[in-house]
């Protein structure tokens, strides 16, 4: 007697075991954006929750303008033609609030990659260059904010609140942020430790803020000091933000051409807006630059 075998029916999968339904997010265009939204947003909840972060931030740029500022203000009116000193360096502390918090946030990559979790994004189906702009624009959006509370302060030190000049600020504070976080995000592309990171930005952002002129006037400089100032990237978003700034003030004319004077190229004196321009080349120089080392990194 002969036994045949039959084959077993498929079973439906209704009948055996459920298939969890999943959602893989769409590619194209949109799937990119949605990576930049995602890594710009981390960087707004990381900021929202550190408050200590933003606290600390901020007294850098305070001790500059009441500490330092009150307190050489007696021995510079004759070089400041009578203005208040903290006046004077109010745009420059203006660069310096947002420096220092987009350099800052920059540096959380080289904590994400000591934690692993840099690497995870890494695989994630998008685009590194999606992920390193929405670190750029994440880091300008939150140094952003921290502009706004030095912006709000300007009455203390004789600065009007004219609509127009702080608007006009907040947008090359923005510009200089994504610049600044564009820079940071390139050198962690190769830094490892948080300690080499740290070490690195004070070496070339103290330079450049003591270099472009947000504490004395560039006119009158040493050939050295004025060459120094001319190729310092900084330079570029100081004196347009005093630009604006001195507009709104009622000064004479001699104060105005001693303190405000134009940074100039063999003699050339170069227009405000060219100067914004050369810090968004800057950035966008920089943020190509590190999207290329993000594409080499495994």
């Amino acid at each position: 007697m002969s036994v045949t075998a039959t084959p077993a029916a498929p079973q439906h999968p209704a009948q055996g075991h459920r298939v969890a339904a999943t959602h893989v997010p769409s590619g194209g265009l949109r799937g990119e954006l949605r990576a930049v939204k995602i890594v710009w947003w981390r960087e707004l909840i990381r900021f929202s929750r550190d408050r200590l972060r933003v606290v600390t931030s901020l007294v850098q740029p305070f001790l500059f303008l009441f500490v330092l500022g009150e307190g050489l203000s007696s021995i510079a009116k004759e070089g400041t033609h009578g203005v208040d000193l903290k006046t004077f360096i109010y745009p420059g502390i203006l660069c310096m609030a947002v420096m220092f918090t987009a350099m800052f946030s920059a540096a959380s990559i080289v904590w994400d990659r000591e934690f692993g979790f840099l690497r995870e994004m890494m695989v994630a189906p998008v685009k590194r260059s999606s992920l390193v702009l929405g670190k750029c624009l994440g880091g300008a959006t939150v140094a952003g904010f921290q502009g706004l509370i030095v912006i709000a302060i300007a009455g203390l030190v004789h600065v009007p609140y004219a609509p127009v000049m702080m608007l006009a600020v907040f947008a090359l504070q923005l510009l200089l942020a994504f610049s600044i976080t564009a820079f940071g995000v390139m050198a962690a592309a190769r830094v490892s430790q948080m300690q080499s990171y740290m070490a690195l930005m004070q070496m070339a952002v103290m330079p450049m803020f003591f270099i472009s002129g947000a504490l004395f006037p560039i006119s009158g400089l040493p050939t050295w000091l004025s060459v120094l100032n001319r190729i310092d990237p900084l330079t570029y978003a100081v004196n347009p933000m005093r630009q604006v700034v001195f507009a709104h003030l009622t000064i004479n004319a001699a104060a105005r051409r001693a303190l405000t004077p134009a940074v100039t190229w063999f003699g050339w004196a170069v227009p405000g807006l060219l100067e914004a321009g050369v810090v968004l080349v800057l950035g966008l120089v920089m943020l190509g630059i590190a999207i290329a080392e993000f594409s080499r990194v495994e």
